[in-house]
């Protein structure tokens, strides 16, 4: 990778994670708007297809054949009920465990999973060994989220 496309991508990533902060806490206030926490998940989720539905309208290109389609494995398609999980647990607890203590617990879970994904080569990804850096970053990250919640 070139190092300008590295800083934008990075960037980029960095971004996203400070926009993904505003998640959990707008979720929170959708579901005490709307009592339900399902209607409140569905209305949460609704924005999102209405976007994704325009974006495909306006660049419908590139698309699958039916070769594609037959080789893809058949959990790839259930990324989105994963990530429903994240949501729908915000909308329930980020008011009760704080924002901090909430995305920690979340991001230090995901990291350590994703340590996991990365080690074992789960779901076609390339292995990554685990280094003593890793597993020290792992550590840091439990003990970090320890302290947060511990407030």
């Amino acid at each position: 990778m070139q190092n300008d496309n590295a800083i934008w991508i990075y960037a980029l990533i960095i971004v996203s994670g400070l926009l993904q902060a505003w998640g959990p806490p707008m979720n929170g206030a959708l579901r005490v708007a709307l009592v339900n926490p399902w209607l409140a998940s569905l209305v949460s989720f609704l924005p999102i297809v209405a976007l994704l539905a325009c974006v495909f309208i306006c660049l419908p290109q590139p698309l699958p054949g039916g070769k594609d389609i037959a080789a893809m494995p058949w959990w790839a398609p259930l990324g989105g009920v994963i990530g429903a999980f994240a949501v729908v647990a915000g909308l329930m607890f980020v008011d009760k465990v704080g924002a901090g203590a909430f995305a920690g617990l979340l991001i230090t879970a995901n990291f350590l999973m994703s340590l996991a994904i990365d080690r074992f080569g789960w779901f076609g990804m390339p292995v990554h060994e685990l280094t003593g850096g890793r597993v020290l970053g792992a550590a840091l990250m439990v003990g970090g989220i320890a302290l947060i919640t511990r407030s």
